[in-house]
């Protein structure tokens, strides 16, 4: 990966004639940044990748200690085509890069009373799962599942890949909203169909891996369970890190530029066009256009000058709501815990009570539900012989809440390694050998995330598709966002069609020549 300083007037092409293409710049290097750089320079541009941690990747990043290998962020990929499109348009073949392994079970629920539910892409399968927790619930499940792949070939294959230019365009769509009860929540829509208590989180919960609340957000993302029996879930050998390096060959392989320690200031706005960024160094790069990745309440608070965001407002940004936060524990351990699968969600004693302590009370629970990661169940190669690498992650609320990470990450930590050993992991505590933690403090202050929110704005209804943070700047020409905190949302998914919406909106750059 190329780290030397970018000049506008040293760039030349991979055959080392000038280059004449025209410059973005990218603010960012998290796969919707990585992925906004391939489809731009395989639209005829010439691009800079900027990042002001010390490698790419963003929330994708990978930290490396004690000889394990842990990735910070997203482990759980979904909708493989949308990564597929990327090698495609450099001429290259996917799998001839990454190995991506299917996973079955995608993963196992795990009750607080210790029952656990395999969750797969088998139908029937799913059924006999179903009916092991309540026969009764079985043709609603089926009911179930056929609304949701039509709420996904609505809300995925036409909402998401599609560029909302006004509120005209969000009203159009509002009607068939409202036709697959896009009104309700998802775990109110669940619930119609299903009856079960541990059913009905089972199959409600999936809006929290993108920084949704499943009692209050539109039901439109019950989407995600037919995306995932649609397309599965995988893991990249390597782990997710192997993809954040494949992004940044297919970049650095379009002749184009990333470069990290490089922290963006300000986005340079001139008669109200986006001209380029200035650097912390106080570096100017020109550009044409500018692409951020960075978390749009940033990219607007603090990027932009004062004067320039009149949708955006200061105001506006304060009072819109975020997603949660994160508590993410990292340890690696001195031996194999075999019976624990690749993926594992251990919920609580409670659901709806803890979903309002994160989201409505913002207050920390005693109790918490759980996502355990364990990559060496598939990929050994992440941990030193006879280890374990590990990751657990904890919805938490975001920086809004009276809670000092500085005091309170430790004894958390605690708290939850207690759990975890008096659970699935036994004798825990002896076999640590490796241990970092992320907090939302973190968020904020490494990752730039305002409020350390881990998703950016909670995509309720009315901070959605056109409500939310758009893909083009609604007032500064040429500035454009991808990433979890535009449209479409959160996820590897979501993050990737954000980069895919560009396709509409950016001129191609044979225009712009």
């Amino acid at each position: 990966m190329r780290t030397e300083p970018y000049s506008p007037s040293a760039g030349s092409a991979p055959d080392g004639r000038d280059d004449k293409r025209p410059h973005a710049v990218v603010i960012g290097s998290g796969f919707g940044g990585l992925a906004a750089a391939v489809r731009l320079g395989a639209r005829g541009y010439k691009v800079t990748v900027l990042d002001r941690l010390d490698k790419p990747g963003g929330r994708a990043y990978v930290f490396e200690q004690d000889g394990f290998r842990f990735d910070a962020g997203p482990t759980i990929i979904t909708a493989p085509f949308l990564l597929e499109e990327l090698w495609d348009l450099c001429g290259k073949t996917f799998s001839d890069h990454i190995d991506l392994r299917p996973m079955n079970p995608f993963y196992d629920i795990r009750f607080d009373d210790g029952s656990v539910f395999h969750y797969s892409g088998d139908a029937a399968a799913m059924e006999a799962e179903v009916a092991r927790f309540n026969p009764t619930d079985v043709e609603g499940y089926r009911r179930f599942m056929a609304v949701s792949k039509q709420v996904y070939e609505f809300g995925f294959e036409k909402l998401g890949m599609k560029h909302f230019a006004s509120i005209l365009d969000m009203i159009k769509v509002v009607p068939k909203m409202l036709t697959l009860k896009g009104h309700r929540t998802v775990f109110g829509l669940v619930s119609s169909y299903i009856k079960d208590p541990k059913l009905r989180m089972v199959f409600s919960l999936h809006p929290l891996l993108i920084g949704a609340n499943p009692t209050t957000v539109t039901a439109i993302y019950i989407l995600i369970n037919h995306l995932e029996r649609q397309y599965g879930v995988h893991f990249a050998m390597g782990g997710t890190g192997s993809l954040v390096k494949g992004l940044v060959d297919l970049i650095e392989g379009q002749g184009n530029n990333i470069r990290c320690n490089a922290d963006v200031a300000e986005i340079i706005v001139e008669q109200d066009r986006a001209t380029g960024v200035r650097l912390q160094t106080g570096e100017r790069i020109s550009a044409d256009i500018v692409v951020s990745n960075a978390d749009s309440a940033w990219t607007y608070k603090h990027l932009l000058p004062n004067g320039r965001r009149d949708r955006w407002s200061d105001r506006k940004l304060e009072r819109a709501r975020y997603s949660n936060g994160l508590f993410v524990w990292y340890f690696g351990t001195n031996k194999r815990y075999e019976d624990v699968p690749h993926h594992m969600m251990l919920l609580g004693p409670r659901y709806e009570g803890l979903l309002k302590d994160i989201f409505g009370r913002k207050v920390l629970a005693k109790d918490f539900s759980l996502y355990l990661h364990r990559p060496t169940a598939t990929d050994p190669s992440l941990a030193p012989d006879g280890c374990d690498t590990f990751y657990v992650l904890s919805p938490v609320p975001h920086l809004q809440a009276d809670i000092d990470w500085t005091e309170t990450a430790e004894p958390y930590r605690q708290a939850i390694e207690a759990h975890l050993s008096q659970t699935v992991l036994p004798g825990l505590g002896d076999h640590i050998i490796s241990s970092r933690m992320m907090t939302p403090l973190d968020f904020q202050t490494r990752l730039l995330s305002y409020r350390g929110a881990g998703f950016g704005m909670e995509p309720v209804i009315w901070q959605s598709a056109w409500f939310r943070p758009n893909n083009i700047s609604e007032q500064i020409d040429g500035l454009y966002l991808v990433g979890a905190s535009t449209h479409p949302g959160a996820g590897i998914p979501g993050v990737l069609t954000s980069a895919r919406v560009l396709d509409q909106v950016v001129p191609h750059a044979d225009a712009r020549v």
